[in-house]
């Protein structure tokens, strides 16, 4: 099934989408985005969703001149015409909010209109292995995250060339994901989403003063695991907290908690890969996804 795109109200076929090359979302990639998926045909978490994107526009100066409801109505829009949505098969959606068109310059009065770009297609398979056998991600070397006084890691930015570097490194090592370390060492969050770990029983994650993305499904299992009588943390962590962890997993919209069984450390021909607590997916992380899924299907 192709997928669909919605450019400043206009839905297409993916292939005949466009957007001017005078977009400084492509010239500066001045703009933020939001990725969210659906259950049972609707939208999941879409409140948060849109609080982050107002929340990372606000960061860079860029208005919203859009109602919540108004981007709600475009995305089903937008799904309705890719034959998704109202249980019709579950959908990734993506949205785009530039600075607009205007001339090459740097400044913001030259674009006097955002552009919103909305895609949605049907969302990625993850093989039922992933979840039952965990999978295995790899620590990034030689780059850091993004020092949070350069550009802040709150804002969820188009801007995406240090998580590109870092998943490639992933891809490269046949990774599923890509650990990032901060400039202090410290770890902060993986290339496409934010890393736990369980150590005696306690859900760790790594605080947002570590320079990573507030995550929103980071945010639902935190809240998920207080609710199930699960002791969750935001602490510093380092390398060796991961390596010693009793089961560590990582979190995203479309992936939930997926498990991580194998680190893989250092590059190339000296990669070798440690091995997470027993080697399988522990009790902890299997016991918060199954009420993950139940929580988001009920919805």
């Amino acid at each position: 099934m192709p997928a669909f795109v919605n450019v400043n109200g206009r839905i297409t076929d993916a292939a005949s989408a466009v957007i001017p090359v005078y977009d400084h979302g492509f010239l500066y990639g001045e703009g933020v985005y939001e990725v969210f998926r659906t259950y049972n045909g609707q939208p999941f978490l879409f409140g948060a969703h849109m609080t982050r994107l107002r929340a990372s526009a606000d960061r860079i100066h860029l208005p919203v001149p859009f109602s919540d409801q108004d981007i709600l109505d475009r995305s089903v829009n937008t799904l309705a015409a890719a034959g998704l949505g109202e249980s019709r098969g579950e959908a990734y959606v993506r949205l785009m909010l530039t600075r607009g068109v205007g001339e090459i310059t740097y400044d913001p009065a030259a674009c006097p209109v955002p552009s919103l770009v909305i895609i949605a297609k049907p969302l990625p398979d993850t093989p039922a292995s992933t979840y039952e056998k965990g999978t295995r991600v790899v620590m990034v070397e030689q780059i850091v995250r993004n020092h949070p006084e350069s550009v802040s890691p709150l804002i969820k930015s188009n801007n995406l060339i240090n998580n590109a570097l870092g998943m490639q490194q992933a891809i490269r090592a046949n990774a599923a994901e890509a650990v990032f370390r901060n400039y202090r060492g410290e770890l902060a969050e993986c290339a496409q989403s934010n890393l736990f770990i369980v150590k005696d029983g306690v859900v760790k994650t790594p605080p947002l003063g570590a320079g990573l993305l507030a995550g929103i499904t980071r945010a639902f299992v935190l809240d998920l695991g207080r609710a199930l009588g699960v002791p969750t943390e935001e602490v510093t962590l380092f390398d060796r907290d991961l390596f010693d962890a009793d089961e560590a997993f990582f979190t995203s919209t479309t992936k939930e908690i997926v498990p991580i069984v194998a680190v893989g450390i250092g590059v190339g021909a000296e990669q070798r890969d440690h091995v997470v607590g027993s080697g399988v997916p522990g009790p902890t992380t299997t016991k918060l996804l199954v009420e993950y899924r139940r929580r988001a299907l009920a919805r």
